[in-house]
């Protein structure tokens, strides 16, 4: 059963996301709220819902007994003409804080990360415990802690010290007497708070056993933290205000090629209009073995790797900006696919073994179409190699890796969708580049490198404006 009122202790409060807009259409009488997910109009509304959505928009405000249900399917369009309909069509917007009778301001408040998020307010026995999830995690924000898991429909920012004690101390099972006595408040204070994080689903309550239902479903077994959180984060380009919005509007700053580096350049053989006629067709590609090669120690020739870049990562010309809300940008077209003709990928190739190349780490340039020698260090290329060769499994170096790594500055319009996008076109270059390499008679293949920092401080690349995010192995099979 939800709790509409909470203890003599504490305040039950709401308000409105700072992203909505209420709007007055004087011609017809009605309110129409913008919000991130869509518009709502309110006909005729009476005096309570106008108050108290103006009342809303300026922070949070107690609105008594008000409970609004959950709101069903997407707001976009609806007609709603009641404060419970305007606050259960809003759900997604509206922000529910918990307050004392103090003056000081709420204590934590939750705020919505779903459209239709669900709050199940709750009474919680005395007799259980409460845990964090294993999935939450912590994190300074606008000047303020606040507390997230990818399982739940909202963050929670920890406004007074007791919030983020109590938060703290369910980093182990606990009972709320003990709760309370740690954060030094009264009972009920210590159960609305712990109440709160349940009912946003950051906190545990144990089955009565002692045990806890996260820990015993097969359901989360194949996630960490981690990859959880930026699943969830990456399907939405939406940002967290001062935490992950940039300042100013989003833009593309960066130029479409990079500026090749200092070093001694190496221009690289082109295919003649007869060897791309020659070319194997993609239907005959496509059902040819990909596997991890077994490396044969040959080496590679410079014709070979011009081949391979030039059909697979040149630039072949501008190319259209396809991006939203009229933003434009630098823009080229290669072979290989990229939203919006972002192309922020970067090659380096670590080359071992070469007929007309020396030993050493290169970067590519597309525009150009040639390389330039940026490291010429023993053991920074034999430690890409032996990398590798044990992703690989490898017992000999492959004859060249290929490393991507990603300016991000391009990739800044795309806002929480960024990396997830950079990873996609990483995985576009690879397959591209082993589907050329087959026509070549040469064998490439990604491997999971486990490479910390070692390659960005290899590479030499402006961390964390330009980052490696894959890698490719290129080698002649036996």
């Amino acid at each position: 059963m939800e709790s509409t009122g909470g203890s003599a202790s504490t305040i039950h409060l709401q308000s409105l996301r700072d992203d909505v807009l209420v709007e007055t259409d004087d011609e017809h009488g009605s309110l129409v709220v913008v919000s991130m997910w869509g518009e709502i109009v309110v006909k005729n509304p009476d005096d309570q819902v106008r108050e108290s959505l103006r009342r809303m928009t300026l922070g949070p405000v107690s609105l008594g007994n008000v409970s609004p249900a959950r709101g069903r399917g997407s707001s976009q369009g609806r007609v709603v003409d009641s404060l419970d309909d305007v606050l259960a069509a809003l759900s997604g917007s509206v922000v529910r804080s918990l307050g004392l009778p103090d003056g000081q301001g709420p204590v934590l408040s939750a705020v919505p990360s779903a459209s239709d998020p669900e709050f199940p307010l709750a009474e919680i026995e005395q007799t259980r415990s409460a845990r964090l999830s294993r999935f939450a995690t912590m994190r300074s924000c606008g000047g303020e802690l606040v507390l997230e898991s990818p399982l739940a429909q909202f963050r929670v920012i920890l406004h007074q010290p007791v919030a983020a004690s109590i938060a703290t101390a369910l980093a182990q099972p606990r009972g709320l007497a003990e709760l309370a006595t740690l954060a030094r408040v009264t009972p009920p204070v210590a159960h609305d708070i712990v109440a709160y994080l349940v009912a946003v689903g950051i906190v545990l309550v144990d089955a009565g056993d002692g045990r806890f239902a996260e820990d015993t479903e097969a359901t989360w077994r194949s996630w960490t933290t981690h990859e959880l959180m930026f699943h969830r984060r990456s399907r939405s380009r939406q940002g967290d205000g001062p935490c992950d919005t940039p300042e100013g509007e989003p833009t593309v700053s960066a130029p479409a090629v990079k500026p090749p580096p200092h070093g001694t350049r190496f221009p690289l053989p082109r295919p003649t209009p007869g060897d791309l006629a020659a070319s194997t067709p993609l239907r005959a590609l496509l059902e040819v073995d990909l596997a991890c090669p077994d490396f044969s120690g040959r080496e590679l020739t410079a014709e070979q790797l011009g081949q391979l870049l030039y059909r697979s990562a040149r630039v072949r010309g501008p190319g259209p900006p396809h991006l939203p809300h009229g933003m434009t940008h630098e823009a080229s077209q290669r072979p290989y696919f990229s939203v919006a003709c972002l192309y922020e990928l970067e090659i380096y190739l670590s080359l071992g073994q070469c007929d007309a190349l020396p030993r050493g780490i290169y970067h590519y340039d597309p525009a150009g179409h040639a390389l330039t020698l940026i490291n010429r260090q023993e053991s920074d290329l034999g430690e890409i190699l032996d990398m590798a060769t044990m992703a690989a499994g490898c017992v000999r170096n492959p004859a060249a890796v290929l490393t991507m790594t990603a300016r991000m500055d391009r990739m800044r319009a795309l806002a929480g969708a960024a990396y997830r996008t950079t990873l996609m076109h990483a995985g576009a270059l690879q397959q591209t580049i082993a589907l050329v390499a087959a026509t070549l008679g040469l064998a490439a293949h990604a491997v999971p490198v486990d490479a910390q920092d070692t390659v960005d401080r290899v590479l030499d690349v402006p961390w964390p404006n330009e980052v490696s995010v894959a890698e490719c192995v290129v080698d002649r099979p036996k």
